[in-house]
């Protein structure tokens, strides 16, 4: 592999966070509505109880649309390369969540307006679908040998200041009286996508495809049906990666179900507890790269497994402050559950996904696998409202739902290869393979 300047490597990461950021800020801003508004904008007509599990399904709906993103883009991406990818998913995303700004409601057009909800949701998921995954391939084989756990984090890095900008953009919104937030109020952060995307498309447009594909396409070694490589010879660490990538759930339960079951069952106020989310973002954004970094020196798998089991326990004392309502227990458990501890593999999966691949299919491999384990994450909120018990401790079915897909998760990553040390040539291969010079197959 031809050496790449040194700033080829700040400028991968730098696009990848920044567009990340701008496409992030579109997909949870419909998980915050889902939670505060959607059940009383469009599905009145049903009890408080079955509305708010229904419009937790609309947010599920656009986890299940990925795994189909994934394997349509994953295939494009590692046939026509990642930049391609990564502009066609900016420009989706920002379109489908202006429109959903611009829906009516129940009221004006009855049981349309929940169908083209759906359809606009799963219009976003399909999008999200291959931008991790593209923007993850991009700056990995961008990245020096050995800082790439540094340099992949920035895609994640880049989400949470999505999240971050996301939560914001609620924070006046949700301040407003009942009667304007219900009418007008949810759409503005919707509507305000349209800028997103062209911020975004100028910075997407720009970027340059890696000197990886790029070595590939000039010796005709572009595989002509990813797919096909990629299940014949990486299916395990599919297997693998689906498994692992079930660790998301945290995420969602924390952002998606713990907002909803803080306001609707323990009755507190939606505007702080947004805050909670703002501030585990803003420390994320700093320990990060610091988990990250510690993966390129002590390896992947330790600090995944310790952040996946630690956050699960730590969602039973967050939960348990949610519940009794303990506004200091909230903010201090909360801050270090998503802003520390789940952190840790959050920075570090971008890198120990794509080192399990090949050049050939590292795009398809990590959007397929981390698509189908990030649906159940997504819906993971669905499951818990269905699942959680009545009061201000029906908590406790959530949280242990959330344990056993985070001990599921840990035990996957120990059955995986130490990566963090390979050289970038060899990832994808076996040990025997790389030591006695074989085309990678396995």
């Amino acid at each position: 592999m031809s050496q790449t300047p040194i700033a080829q490597p700040r400028k991968a990461a730098l696009a990848a966070w920044i567009g990340s950021a701008l496409e992030y800020y579109d997909f949870f801003i419909y998980g915050t509505a889902a939670a505060l508004v959607f059940n009383k904008v469009f599905f009145p007509d049903s009890d408080p109880a079955t509305g708010t599990l229904l419009a937790l399904a609309t947010f599920g709906v656009g986890y299940a649309a990925r795994p189909i993103g994934a394997f349509i883009l994953g295939h494009i991406g590692d046939k026509f390369g990642r930049k391609r990818v990564l502009v066609f998913t900016l420009m989706l995303m920002g379109i489908s969540t202006f429109l959903v700004g611009c829906l009516p409601t129940y009221d004006q057009v009855g049981v349309l307006a929940p169908a083209l909800l759906v359809a606009l949701r799963l219009a976003q998921g399909f999008s999200a679908a291959g931008e991790q995954a593209s923007a993850n391939s991009m700056t990995l084989e961008h990245a020096p040998e050995k800082r790439r756990g540094f340099f992949t984090s920035f895609t994640l890095n880049g989400t949470q200041v999505g999240q971050i900008l996301a939560t914001a953009a609620f924070l006046p919104v949700a301040a407003l009286p009942e009667s304007s937030l219900l009418s007008w109020g949810w759409r503005i952060p919707f509507l305000l996508s349209v800028v997103v995307m062209a911020v975004g498309y100028l910075i997407r447009r720009r970027m340059e495809e890696t000197p990886a594909f790029v070595e590939e396409a000039a010796s005709d070694q572009v595989a002509k049906m990813p797919l096909a490589i990629l299940f014949r010879d990486h299916w395990v660490s599919v297997v693998r990666v689906i498994l692992v990538a079930t660790v998301a759930s945290v995420s969602t339960i924390f952002g998606v179900f713990a907002l909803s079951f803080g306001t609707d069952t323990a009755g507190l106020e939606r505007s702080t507890l947004l805050w909670v989310g703002v501030l585990a973002n803003v420390v994320a954004l700093g320990a990060i790269p610091l988990w990250a970094s510690l993966s390129d020196r002590i390896g992947r798998k330790p600090v995944m497994i310790g952040g996946t089991l630690g956050s699960a326990a730590l969602m039973f004392a967050y939960l348990s402050a949610i519940g009794h309502g303990n506004w200091v227990l909230i903010f201090a458990i909360g801050i270090l559950l998503s802003g520390v501890v789940y952190s840790a593999p959050n920075s570090t999966w971008p890198a120990f996904y794509g080192e399990m691949f090949t050049t050939k299919v590292r795009l398809s491999g990590m959007a397929i696998g981390t698509q189908i384990g990030f649906a159940i994450g997504g819906f993971a909120p669905t499951i818990g409202a269905a699942v959680a018990g009545d009061g201000r401790s029906g908590w406790v079915p959530v949280a242990v739902m959330l344990a056993v897909l985070c001990v599921l998760s840990a035990a996957a990553t120990a059955t995986a290869r130490e990566t963090a040390h390979v050289p970038t040539a060899d990832l994808g291969r076996t040990p025997e393979q790389t030591a006695t010079h074989l085309p990678a197959t396995a």
